[in-house]
């Protein structure tokens, strides 16, 4: 796929969505972003697309020149199918599993800016910190992939990718319109365990799982949702969170941007906070456990 014509693709499904969440009005009531939220969406996007991507590619095609000159363009004649299947394991399922172990306490700071957003929209889609994107495997695994010679078919899966990704962070969920059609329910049923769904990806920003709906601690998949149906951690409801973002901001307030983008160069000084060494995850877990802390000094 022409570079040109890759990058046309992009304006166009960045642009389509931008406009389903103008039209439908889902942007004008309910996303409430602040100055600190554009910030940090604003520098991320231009940090991942100016910077960080590009010097992924130049490094990773310097150490594949400097060892390995011979692999060049290797692979540059298989057909598009097993080029296909091995960026989605290569990259798409990597991609679930640095999601995953994201939401461990060692990683969570650098992934808790995704979360951090008290709303849903394609605005989201790249808000995370700085170092979660440089460390991410599959961004390695696909320089390494246009390396070898993928550059039509990872243009194409990356426009395929964007477009799966976008419309699960969109305000407009183009899902719900589809549940209410009974003659579609067969197909819905396969696509919302193939692909990464606005349902099935707001349950992961749910701000809690006590509902039923949330599901903060699964639905990790980015493309294919088909990865937590395959390790388990699926959970499909076909209804959406009342609230997402995080219960520590709404009761401590907002993390500032430079400390989320930037951690952990930069530290937060909030008093209950992940983005400061030694700092605590705070949760529905971690609430309970802070209450019956509290009764049981009580009670002494």
């Amino acid at each position: 796929m022409h570079q040109k014509l890759t990058w046309l693709l992009i304006a166009i499904a960045i642009a389509g969505f931008a406009m389903a969440e103008i039209i439908s009005k889902r942007y004008r009531d309910t996303v409430h972003a602040t100055s600190n939220d554009t910030k940090l969406e604003l520098l991320m996007s231009l940090s991942l697309l100016v910077f960080t991507q590009p010097l992924i590619v130049l490094v990773t095609d310097a150490l594949c020149q400097r060892f390995a000159p011979h692999l060049r363009n290797a692979w540059s004649t298989l057909p598009w199918w097993a080029m296909t299947g091995i960026l989605l394991v290569g990259d798409d399922m990597m991609q679930y599993w640095w999601h995953r172990i994201s939401h461990s306490a060692l990683l969570w700071p650098l992934h808790r800016a995704h979360h951090s957003a008290s709303y849903m929209s394609i605005r989201v889609t790249y808000r995370n910190n700085f170092f979660y994107y440089l460390m991410m495997p599959g961004l390695w695994v696909g320089a390494v992939t246009l390396y070898l010679g993928f550059g039509t078919v990872y243009a194409a899966y990356v426009v395929v990718k964007l477009v799966v990704i976008l419309g699960a962070h969109c305000a407009w969920a183009w899902d719900a319109p589809l549940y209410r059609i009974r003659a579609l329910h067969p197909l819905m049923w396969i696509v919302e365990r193939t692909l990464s769904t606005p349902a099935t990806h707001r349950a992961h920003h749910a701000i809690t799982n006590v509902d039923g709906i949330g599901h903060y601690k699964g639905n990790f998949g980015n493309l294919l949702f088909f990865w937590d149906v395959l390790f388990g951690t699926a959970h499909i409801t076909r209804q959406y969170p009342e609230e997402v973002g995080l219960r520590d901001d709404q009761l401590f307030g907002a993390e500032r941007w430079n400390h989320q983008m930037f951690y952990p160069l930069c530290q937060s000084s909030r008093e209950y906070s992940a983005l400061k060494f030694g700092g605590q995850i705070y949760s529905d877990e971690s609430a309970v456990e802070m209450s019956l802390d509290g009764a049981a000094d009580s009670a002494r």
